[in-house]
């Protein structure tokens, strides 16, 4: 299994408040994070970092996860736990109050990936089957669309598209999605902020993935793109790749 990750100020941005990065347990077990940070002045790189960081400690003291089941139980606790984290330091620096973060994290075992997400960062998968966002985005404008009040075109382009429904850090309760999926030999799975969604198309996406020669030449190709089209927002993406002895021999 070989995994990397790579963030980008942008080209706007002054600072970074994106997170993240590929983690390994006792058991070598591969842990992906992607985070992006929200709240005013340096408040959401620290939101960010704080998950990141929080998650990475706990998963390097983990031994193993030996089921999905486990997988699910042990995201779901660690996350739940790290949203007073981020809320009890809101509280105790009132430079950080209002601060939040997405979160998108995927336990990688060889025969399965249990993901959970909180907010917009966004988990890909690409398999036999093709291409697909294994995430469904927590904002206005995806609720908008699943209800049939907007069409995904118009989403595109609306002026709240950036309007989270939840995020880590701003409430005392905080729901997260959690699946697990099976994957093979050769599947990559992405995950990502929306610094490069909103500037990515999905094929473009994995375009750039399964015609690279490495991890790291596609995920440094995509962010130059995102950065080409504009990058307004900080760019963070996390690839990981099932098996890829035959991609290397090649």
């Amino acid at each position: 299994m070989l995994g990397n990750f790579l963030t980008d100020t942008g080209h706007v941005r002054s600072h970074n408040e994106d997170s993240g990065g590929i983690y390994f347990n006792q058991q070598n077990q591969m842990l992906a994070i992607v985070a992006d940070g929200m709240g005013g002045h340096s408040a959401g790189d620290v939101a960010s970092s704080l998950a990141t960081t929080e998650l990475h400690n706990r998963w390097k003291n983990t031994e193993s996860i030996t089921s999905p089941d486990e997988a699910q139980t042990w995201l779901e606790d660690q996350i739940k736990d790290i949203n007073q984290i981020i809320l009890q330091y809101a509280i105790d620096h009132e430079e950080c109050k209002g601060m939040g973060t997405t979160i998108v994290a995927a336990v990688c075992t060889d025969e399965f990936i249990t993901i959970a997400h909180i907010g917009d960062s966004r988990c890909y998968l690409s398999n036999s089957n093709g291409f697909s966002q294994v995430t469904e985005d927590h904002s206005l404008v995806n609720e908008l669309v699943r209800t049939g009040q907007l069409s995904p075109e118009d989403a595109e382009h609306h002026p709240r598209k950036n309007v989270l429904l939840k995020a880590l850090g701003t409430e005392k309760d905080v729901e997260i999605d959690t699946k697990t999926i099976t994957w093979d030999s050769g599947n990559y799975l992405i995950l990502c902020s929306d610094g490069l969604t909103n500037k990515v198309e999905d094929h473009e996406l994995h375009q750039y993935i399964i015609e690279a020669d490495s991890i790291e030449e596609s995920m440094r190709s995509l962010i130059d793109l995102a950065n080409e089209r504009g990058g307004e927002d900080n760019i963070s993406l996390a690839i990981v790749q099932n098996s890829p002895q035959e991609k290397e021999g090649e």
